[in-house]
């Protein structure tokens, strides 16, 4: 039956989109010093918003996660001195959030870390089959009609060119070495 294999297929994605971002959370962990990974992506989501929008709604969104989610975030990252909250010029009862100048350090240093975590998570993959899984992962994003606001744009914190080209390196490396050994146990 046909509906029987529909069904598996669907719990078994849902299964494993639920454990991998938990996998991914924890392993990305491991990469950073200062911060959890769920902190650096807090980081990020304020750094692709504008000054001005940079609300903890709007910072929310950009996560897809909850208000409640990103104000437990936010305290944590603001008690490091990572950010600092201001009053909105848009609307006197929201606050923005701010990066501190030690806060876009220390992302920097974790971006750098990120870099080496991708090389990692996707050094079995051809260009053409992360394409293909961006494509996927959005479309299953939009279920309920909502786009993703992604992190298309550049953000207000940018690695260094000499960083990226020293993390393509590595990226590089990781996926010789990689196909290396796939092409040994064929």
């Amino acid at each position: 039956m046909e509906n029987h294999r529909e069904l598996f297929l669907m719990q078994q994605i849902y299964g494993t989109l639920f454990s991998l971002a938990n996998k991914v959370q924890i392993q990305g962990d491991k990469y950073f010093k200062s911060l959890t990974s769920r902190q650096f992506m807090t980081l990020l989501a304020i750094a692709h918003l504008s000054e001005d929008e940079t609300t903890i709604n709007n910072i929310a969104k950009k996560l897809g996660t909850t208000k409640q989610s990103v104000k437990q975030l936010i305290k944590i990252i603001e008690e490091k001195g990572y950010i600092v909250t201001v009053p909105s010029q848009k609307d006197r009862r929201a606050v923005n959030i701010k990066i501190t100048e030690s806060g876009k350090q220390v992302s920097l240093d974790c971006a750098g870390k990120a870099l080496e975590f991708f090389a990692d998570i996707f050094k079995d993959f051809t260009i053409e089959e992360m394409d293909i899984l961006w494509s996927l992962l959005k479309k299953l994003y939009r279920f309920d009609g909502e786009e993703q606001d992604g992190f298309e744009e550049n953000a207000g914190i940018e690695l260094a060119e000499a960083d990226q080209f020293k993390a393509l390196k590595e990226f590089e490396r990781q996926r010789n070495k990689s196909r290396n050994v796939r092409e040994k146990n064929e």
